[in-house]
């Protein structure tokens, strides 16, 4: 079972958590501008990077927030986690 440390609450194990996609994805400054193509790159078409990747995560079954979590694909390690208002962290 993996802990994942919730920047609020502190770590708990996975089965509270839920998944949320990429972060740091921008959403269209106009929607109605853009292409079906282009409404469908944006809608499904993700990063897939082998090495660390920010990650969107809820804790779902504690405080509800959601944040951000840098996870190295290749190993599943959380490298660092933090707040939505903050910058992504540098990971070397």
């Amino acid at each position: 079972m993996q802990l994942i440390p919730c920047p609020w609450c502190g770590p708990r194990e996975e089965t509270e958590f839920h998944y949320g996609g990429q972060a740091h994805i921008g959403y269209p400054q106009d929607p109605s501008a853009l292409s079906d193509e282009e409404w469908a790159r944006f809608l499904f078409f993700r990063a897939n990077p082998e090495g660390p990747f920010a990650e969107r995560w809820s804790h779902s079954a504690g405080c509800r927030r959601w944040f951000n979590a840098v996870r190295d694909t290749r190993t599943h390690d959380l490298l660092a986690v933090y707040r939505i208002d903050e910058p992504r962290p540098v990971i070397s």
